[in-house]
């Protein structure tokens, strides 16, 4: 059997159901058209005398949008311990990492390598080079002689972490928490093959941190926001453990701010599916982050940009990249229909980028150098009242 037909049949399924995405409404409608289509098919097939495999092609399609009624049924709904339950599972079958490597983000595209074709890019290496001007947007230089601790929140296997200590040097020392404990397990294991000592590992919730106030110099997050049912908690926790003057830089998922343009059925309709088929509880907007981070009143000036353009590549990249290269899941069958079902959510992910549903947020701040000053005075002023 052809391994790459095989898998172009597989993942080109998710797409073909996915193109169907506008036409469907409401479950009761979508039974309608499968059954006028039926209908429709079988009375051609006899009426002309269509050729067998003519038929099963009508057939085909007819399941297709019999496949597209399931996979429109979001099958991971946020709820408590759902993320670290996906998360571990993600690591356990090794499926995610053969594909996205150490990485579990979005990868950067240039506007040269985006005109040349993104599939020429190796996906692996956009990763890496995300990293790399993500740290240009947070100011932070691969200065190897200076100590200094960095925070990963969110960290998935550690691919950022155990980059930036090797990157910021061995004086450095980064910390790297995430919800899943395979996660951790494997973050350490890898820390240990290439031999970084100074990146560490722990099991830990981002918006009940155990840190003390001003921990860190660094505070990095990539992607983790999406998965926050809280994130002002979620904000407020990252700028409390940075040092006065640390900096604070953020890439994440947000929709488009609703504000002037009300959200429309079909949004809100496209938008559950992306909370609850990958585990988010909601997404908000570039604007709405924003605003948490001026709301703590520890930090200068936020900048704030839309990498949408830039990493919009990475959705239809990550499919492509498995029907070229199908050892990473064609040994395990059982793991067939969950390939489907996240190469449909890619595809569904990538439309609503395209169109402006959603927004790829990137955020850097440094914190305000008298903020310890005013911490204490306001402790004081509780204490006393």
């Amino acid at each position: 059997m052809n391994h790459r037909l095989f898998v172009l049949g597989l993942f080109g399924g998710a797409s073909l159901v996915a193109s169907f995405a506008p036409t469907v409404k409401k479950a009761s409608k979508s039974s309608q058209l499968q059954m006028g289509l039926a209908s429709t098919a079988v009375k051609t097939v006899k009426n002309i005398g269509i050729p067998a495999t003519t038929a099963v092609v009508a057939g085909a399609a007819i399941g297709a949008i019999g496949v597209k009624t399931i996979l429109d049924r979001p099958s991971r709904k946020y709820q408590d311990g759902s993320v670290a339950r996906e998360y571990d599972a993600w690591t356990q079958d090794g499926i995610l990492e053969y594909y996205w490597g150490e990485h579990i983000h979005l990868g950067y595209y240039n506007k040269e390598e985006m005109e040349a074709g993104y599939k020429k890019k190796n996906f692996i290496q956009a990763k890496y080079d995300f990293v790399d001007e993500m740290m240009k947007l947070g100011g932070i230089d691969q200065d190897v002689g200076k100590q200094v601790k960095v925070l990963d929140v969110g960290c998935g296997v550690g691919g950022t972490s155990r980059y930036l200590a090797k990157n910021l040097g061995p004086k450095a020392e980064v910390t790297g928490i995430t919800l899943s404990p395979n996660q951790v397990a494997r973050a350490q294991e890898l820390a240990v093959e290439q031999d970084v000592p100074n990146a560490k590992f722990t099991v830990m919730n981002a918006l009940e941190m155990d840190f003390p106030d001003n921990s860190f110099d660094i505070v990095w997050a990539c992607e983790s926001g999406e998965h926050m049912p809280d994130k002002k908690k979620y904000i407020e926790e990252m700028m409390r453990v940075l040092k006065p003057g640390g900096k604070f830089v953020m890439a994440t998922w947000c929709q488009r701010d609703d504000r002037t343009v009300p959200f429309t059925e079909k949004d809100k309709r496209d938008l559950k599916f992306l909370y609850e088929e990958w585990t988010h509880p909601y997404f908000i907007s570039i604007e709405a982050y924003k605003d948490l981070i001026d709301e703590t009143g520890l930090m200068n000036e936020v900048t704030t940009e839309d990498w949408n353009e830039q990493t919009i590549a990475s959705w239809r990249h990550s499919i492509w990249v498995g029907v070229y290269d199908p050892r990473g899941f064609i040994f395990k069958p059982t793991k067939y229909f969950k390939c489907v079902r996240d190469a449909y959510c890619l595809e569904r992910m990538h439309r609503a980028f395209d169109r402006g549903l959603m927004q790829y947020g990137m955020f850097a701040a440094t914190k305000r150098a008298d903020t310890s000053t005013k911490t204490e005075t306001a402790t004081s002023s509780e204490a006393i009242n």
